[in-house]
């Protein structure tokens, strides 16, 4: 069985705005396992969660203290078993399956990029037209990597068996990989160098089209971002999304489908080094207030 112990709660809310009715539900996953360079991911959730105490309410974005309106309720930091990598995201899967979110918004604190198939799998049936958008720096499609096909480096390959994966920001795969994508009619890729030598950002008329109204879940890979932006993450690349265009690509997703959970992942903390975690927690916040003034939450 899943393994639970307690947390910080999320952007340190009183109990009025983190209640069991919140809105929306934060899921601290501590699993580390198939990491292949830099090390520290299972510390990467409760970072975010201690970072997130230092976050501003009030969004500019969304012209409100967004988080008051709609609360988060933290659940305790999930250690799943390290029997082996399948052990685990089978785990995960059960824990988030017996979680009553039908009506919530699902976030998933990371943890490798693993974590990601392991949720996918478990909301995917109650949403037949799910569509995975994944902004990261590694296309994530081999089959296997290090003797396991639930490696970090398999995570979309694992998802797309469930739902059709766009990718966004990509500049890192093998060739592999890249067979796979031509092949493969469940996977889309727009690279990080396609995204800057798009001046007129055709590709988020891409994004919108093939989102379409569809049931979304977002996985954000913070090596994603440029380092300039987040650098403590375990195989970081130079050359990534800029904040302020990963926040335009946030909204853009949040307002053409419906974004019914989220995970933030790889946050290998820093000690000392608090910028790359404190990104990391607001732009998770901004995410979620985005989500929820798609739907209609926020009095905008």
């Amino acid at each position: 069985m899943p393994d639970y112990r307690p947390a910080a709660r999320f952007l340190g809310l009183d109990d009025a705005n983190s209640a069991p009715s919140a809105a929306a539900w934060l899921l601290p996953i501590a699993y580390e396992m198939t990491t292949s360079y830099g090390g520290g991911a299972k510390h990467g959730a409760m970072a975010i969660l201690e970072a997130s105490a230092q976050v501003e309410l009030y969004d500019s974005a969304v012209s409100c203290e967004a988080a008051l309106h709609y609360g988060v309720y933290t659940l305790p930091i999930l250690h799943p078993t390290l029997e082996s990598p399948e052990a685990a995201l089978a785990d995960i899967t059960a824990a988030v399956s017996a979680l009553p979110i039908a009506e919530k918004v699902l976030v998933a604190l990371g943890g490798e990029h693993a974590i990601t198939p392991a949720i996918v799998r478990a909301i995917a049936p109650q949403h037949p037209d799910l569509i995975v958008v994944q902004l990261d720096a590694h296309a994530d499609l081999r089959d296997s990597f290090d003797g396991t096909p639930y490696s970090h480096a398999c995570a979309m390959r694992r998802c797309s068996a469930f739902a059709p994966v766009i990718g966004l920001g990509i500049r890192s795969l093998c060739q592999e990989e890249m067979d796979f994508i031509r092949t493969s009619q469940r996977v889309t890729l727009i690279t990080a160098e396609q995204m800057h030598a798009d001046s007129e950002r055709r590709y988020l008329d891409q994004v919108r089209r093939q989102i379409g109204g569809r049931a979304v879940y977002l996985t954000i890979d913070v090596d994603g971002l440029d380092p300039s932006v987040i650098s403590a993450t375990g195989t970081p690349e130079p050359g990534g999304i800029g904040w302020y265009e990963c926040l335009n690509l946030i909204h853009v997703i949040c307002t053409s489908g419906n974004v019914v959970a989220f995970d933030c992942v790889e946050l290998a903390p820093t000690y000392g080094a608090h910028a790359s975690a404190f990104a990391a927690a607001k732009l998770v916040y901004k995410t979620l207030n985005q989500i929820m003034a798609a739907r209609g939450t926020l009095p905008i």
